[in-house]
């Protein structure tokens, strides 16, 4: 109460309680029903068998927003019966819930401050989420002791109702959040999750710490790749694919706090040292080269401008030494060169406190060069007093600054990745590619007839069909069910082979026996089955034998042993896995996981993050391997995973790989023969609906093409903006609105199909102009969506307009969406005629707005879970 009280909202704070007459001065109501008028927030902190009564209570009243204080409804039945309480109570009222368990709310430009945290934020950019109360407190406590100032600070808690997807699709669009950061604990609705944080990511940076990094699995996987896709690596490919920049602990989300606060920009990670201490600069720039950066090699021209300003004794390369005794000027002509050379991308600043020379009056001189420069300049002034003056004059100039080179070096890298995840999540995969067409028909009834035959692992004749209908090279293999049919399947392949037996109950078929390699007749393979037959059933009596596979033997002199596939994960669905391959893949370790689908430039990135990628560019005297082969196989994996439902796990190791291409030496493939959800539910990142495009005739125009837009539109969208009729851009943005910025053609083009859908029109090949936009936005409960249409001004009254309509309408039934609604001005008579026709009414929605809504099928909201 104290916290609202001295918060400064403006605005009623009735307290309610029974047993007391007033609190903290102010009059206190005994129940929700003697309220004189309905509250537009209550803040709960009740016993928790009196909260679900209380929001059915204020519910009824017309409360729409809740914040529950209280603890209690986890860890026992009577707890979590009390939360679905809370939840069914609130459903029919359409309150919305934060907590229970929580610290509360601080929201500064409300100025409210509904929580119990010790003190109230200063006003900023920055926006934190957290599920701790505890880390809202300890962040809120360091920012203010820094001068850094929050938009708002919400402490989630159990998130019985509102979670982080909520938060980011509301911080997304909230003007005075610059920033956002989260502290993580368990995501509850990742395909919520990940729409809204790529949303989120394309518009300003998200920062995350994702604790319990060191969980177990909750289950462990049988095959090498399911049992290396523990859930924190998978949480790092989630937060990757959805543009967040994950840090590791409190210190790090200082740094990034830091860095963050202030508007820089690196497009690469190189990085020019300015410093006046050389132990200082060695030290920043083993830093910079510790976190992946690099420093910037300096050309000739550079040397000799800074050899004109100068001591003779400087450095003469990066970093750049100015030496000890240096001046405010010395600074300012030595970084006034460094920003004007073509070759520099940002500079870090450096100043070791000396008794001839003014650390103060450094930092003016720095802040006076940079206030005309795009380069990003961050700071580095050492010591602790002595430095502070320097400190405040950067962080009122907007300039990042650190207390050590290392965290310097942290937070410059922090820039660079946000521009990376930035690049990543525009980037808009198929579920198939133009390169080739998989055999999905043929691959679904190959798993159809294994399920039938309740078969987990599929038969080597199986997983051979499977990875010829995605184009994936297999070594020639043959199947047999005795000794002497092996050994005559080695006389077929007339070349050395390897001999492998084929159990369903066996996966890691060398630790058994069940692998020989190098077998040059078949009467070796005679003897080879023979005896690894009988030394399996000694070993295991009760395994099932299916046979052998005699397998081509591969031989590469110089190759690098590779491992692909596929895992699924519990809670994210199917994962791709890459790294380096063979017997002892778990124990080196060396993998990354990426989320499908991936194209090729999502491929390349994944194998870009293992150690093994180096190997595979190619040393010594051995050229690169195809590295476009094994990309192109990362994207058919993902492919797979995208169209076989039923598919689990599919494990290509050794992938053996060279200069003359990429071949799977061994594979498995996991199936769920009761798989039973629908076609793409299991994904968490819906890929791009090429299915959805199409090919029209308009009597006027011709054969014209319709398709959900892309990223690459957007020179296109902004073009026809532009080409408008001042009227028509006014009907369509209620505002003559004659051009798109770049963050408003970023937020029209680079859509999450899982919650909007934008289909374009354009006559010929793609990169003709664009003759219409349709568009609409869903809300997060697949209810009720929002529609806009956009035609060509030279191309009115020729059916685009219905054409477009009722292609969005048929969209909208088909996703099974309730209402389809649009603001139409009272003057666009064209378009609530074309409302009307299809079957649209009408509402008022304030002067010169109507509402057009057309009812899609009944509502059906059924019941909310926890």
């Amino acid at each position: 109460m104290e916290n609202l009280l001295s918060g400064g909202f403006d605005g009623p704070i009735i307290p309610v309680n029974p047993k007391h007459k007033s609190v903290a001065g102010v009059l206190c109501y005994s129940d929700v029903g003697s309220l004189p008028f309905a509250p537009d927030l209550a803040v709960i902190c009740t016993p928790p068998p009196t909260v679900p009564g209380l929001i059915s209570e204020l519910g009824a009243r017309g409360t729409k927003a809740a914040v529950i204080i209280t603890a209690g409804f986890e860890g026992s039945d009577t707890g979590k019966a009390l939360k679905q309480q809370i939840c069914d109570a609130a459903r029919p009222h359409l309150l919305r819930i934060i907590g229970p368990n929580c610290l509360g709310v601080i929201s500064t430009p409300g100025a409210l401050n509904a929580s119990f945290a010790p003190g109230n934020a200063l006003t900023g950019g920055i926006a934190f989420v957290a599920q701790s109360g505890a880390m809202v407190a300890t962040v809120l406590d360091w920012a203010n002791s820094r001068d850094i100032g929050f938009s708002h600070l919400v402490s989630l808690g159990d998130m019985a109702d509102v979670d982080f997807g909520d938060m980011l699709d509301y911080l997304a669009l909230d003007p005075g959040t610059q920033s956002i950061l989260l502290y993580i604990e368990a995501i509850t609705a990742p395909r919520k999750f990940l729409s809204a944080a790529r949303a989120a990511s394309r518009l300003k940076p998200v920062i995350a710490i994702k604790a319990g990094r060191h969980e177990a699995a909750a289950k462990a996987a049988t095959s090498h790749t399911g049992a290396m896709a523990g859930s924190d690596e998978v949480y790092d490919a989630v937060l990757q694919r959805a543009g967040i920049l994950r840090v590791r602990g409190l210190d790090e989300l200082f740094d990034a706090v830091e860095t963050l606060a202030y508007p820089v920009s690196c497009p690469s990670a190189d990085i020019v040292i300015l410093t006046n201490g050389g132990g200082a600069g060695v030290l920043a720039a083993d830093a910079i080269v510790d976190c992946g950066g690099q420093l910037t090699q300096l050309s000739p021209e550079t040397v000799k401008q800074l050899d004109a300003v100068l001591p003779s004794t400087w450095s003469r390369s990066n970093p750049v030494d100015i030496i000890g005794d240096a001046t405010a000027k010395r600074y300012s002509d030595a970084l006034e060169i460094l920003l004007a050379s073509p070759e520099t991308n940002a500079v870090l600043a450096i100043n070791c406190p000396t008794a001839i020379a003014s650390g103060e009056q450094a930092a003016k001189a720095v802040v006076a060069v940079t206030r005309d420069k795009s380069q990003p300049v961050l700071t580095n002034w050492l010591g602790g007093r002595k430095a502070e003056a320097a400190r405040a004059i950067f962080a009122t100039a907007g300039l990042p600054a650190y207390d050590t080179p290392a965290e310097a070096a942290r937070g410059f890298m922090h820039v660079v990745e946000r521009r990376r995840r930035k690049e990543t999540i525009m980037e808009v995969p198929a579920s198939s590619g133009p390169e080739f067409t998989p055999d999905v028909a043929r691959a679904r009834s190959i798993i159809a007839a294994a399920a039938q035959n309740a078969e987990t692992w599929l038969s080597p004749a199986g997983v051979e069909g499977i990875l010829e209908c995605y184009g994936i090279a297999a070594a020639r293999n043959r199947f047999a069910t005795t000794p002497e049919q092996a050994a005559a399947a080695a006389g077929e392949l007339n070349t050395a082979v390897a001999l492998k037996i084929v159990s369903p109950d066996i996966q890691h078929k060398s630790d058994i026996g069940g692998v020989i390699l190098g077998l040059e007749k078949p009467d070796a393979v005679l003897l080879a089955a023979r005896t690894m037959l009988a030394r399996i059933r000694q070993a295991a009596p009760h395994t099932r034998i299916w046979g052998f596979s005699v397998q081509e033997m591969v031989r590469r002199p110089g190759s690098v042993e590779l491992i692909a596939g596929i895992a699924s994960d519990p809670q994210f669905g199917p994962v791709i896995l890459f790294g380096q391959g063979g017997t002892a893949t778990e124990i080196i370790a060396d993998r990354a996981i990426a989320l499908p689908p991936l194209n090729t430039v999502l491929a390349q990135q994944l194998m870009a993050q293992t150690r093994i990628f180096c190997l595979l560019q190619g040393y010594r005297n051995q050229p690169p391997a195809a590295l476009d082969e094994i990309a192109r196989i990362l994207v058919r994996l993902s492919h797979l995973a995208c169209d076989l439902d039923a598919l689990t796990d599919v494990d290509l190791n050794p992938l053996i790989a060279d200069a003359n291409g990429v071949v799977a030496v061994d594979a498995r493939i996991r199936i769920n023969p009761a798989a039973k959800q629908p076609h793409g539910s299991r994904l968490v990142i819906r890929p791009y609906p090429e299915e959805l495009e199409s090919a029209e005739t308009i009597t006027s125009l011709g054969k014209i093409r319709i398709r959900p837009i892309k990223p690459e539109d957007a020179p296109l969208l902004a073009q026809l903006v532009c080409d408008l009729a001042p009227e028509d851009s006014r009907m369509r943005f209620f505002t003559p609105v004659r051009s798109l910025d770049p963050v408003a053609l970023a937020r029209f083009t680079q859509i999450d199909y899982d919650r909007e859908m934008a289909f374009v029109m354009f006559s010929g090949n793609s990169l003709s102009p664009l003759l219409a936009v349709s568009r609409l936005a869903s809300d997060p409960d697949n209810f009720r969506a929002e529609f806009a249409i956009v035609v060509r001004s030279d191309l009115h009254r020729r059916g685009i307009g219905r054409l477009m309509m009722k292609r969005l309408i048929q969209y909208a039934r088909d996703r099974g969406l309730s209402e389809l609604v649009g603001d139409v001005l009272a003057e666009n008579h064209a378009m609530l005629a074309l409302c009307a026709e299809l079957g649209f009414h009408f509402s008022q929605e304030g002067a010169g707005v109507t509402r057009a809504t057309l009812i899609l099928q009944s509502a059906n909201y059924g019941p909310q879970s926890v």
